[in-house]
């Protein structure tokens, strides 16, 4: 299989550091993000160690068994994290948002700890493949807040999942069938957070992935960039 791919982080308008850390390896069909867990100590570190981690694996056609290795890379990230934190920084978490996507052998797998998300855009329509492990989509899942409410709840930011966020990881996979024109979205919460499903779709559907990726870039610095902002597309040829 093919790929038109490209990627684009920006600190954005409001942060000193850019935490978020990005993957991009169409020679392997992988692609990642991974946003260092914002006010936590040395988030940097976090997202740039989870990168490497998948960086480091080695490629395989199928994508199942691509996907079963970054979850055990993931993991052994996790530990070393976890084991990081305690000595240098009082306990503190040193942790990170991870989703990552495998394509092969006419198949996708996409995975995911966080609110970083995926999304797939397939016969004009776009639609997550991830939902965020998030203490507000909790409660959306529980019907006890529509979505309005949960982007506007003060703990909209309180994750449920990250890298290094507790001794045991747990990392949701999802996938299907990937089809030539089929195109992914991977993208940080200072994307999402700022620019909502329709206006993801319109942009991605307005020309090339490079054309698609500085709009958004654009848009996101044009709303005032509140976070740093990451994202990756990919078109299957």
């Amino acid at each position: 299989m093919s790929f038109d791919c490209t990627t684009r982080t920006h600190v954005g308008l409001r942060r000193k550091c850019n935490e978020d850390s990005v993957l991009s390896l169409p020679e392997k069909g992988m692609w990642a993000i991974a946003d260092g867990m914002g006010g936590h100590d040395a988030g940097e570190v976090a997202s740039a160690k989870v990168i490497e981690a998948l960086a480091a694996l080695p490629p395989v056609d199928d994508p199942q068994v691509q996907a079963d290795a970054a979850l055990q890379a993931l993991a052994q990230v996790n530990r070393e994290l976890v084991e990081l934190a305690q000595p240098g920084f009082g306990n503190r978490t040193i942790g990170s948002t991870v989703v990552g996507l495998v394509i092969g052998a006419g198949q996708y797998r996409c995975f995911w700890a966080g609110d970083s998300r995926a999304y797939l855009l397939r016969n004009g329509a776009l639609r997550p493949i991830t939902r965020d492990h998030s203490l507000v989509q909790g409660l959306v899942d529980a019907g006890m807040m529509d979505e309005v409410e949960a982007a506007e709840h003060p703990n909209a930011h309180v994750l449920t999942r990250a890298v290094g966020a507790a001794r045991r990881l747990e990392v949701e996979v999802a996938g299907g069938e990937a089809l030539p024109g089929d195109l992914f979205l991977l993208a940080s919460d200072g994307l999402t957070r700022v620019v909502g499903l329709l206006e993801l779709q319109e942009a991605l559907q307005s020309g090339t992935p490079e054309q698609a990726a500085d709009g958004l870039i654009a848009t996101t610095l044009a709303r005032g960039a509140p976070d740093n902002v990451t994202l990756a597309i990919v078109r299957i040829c």
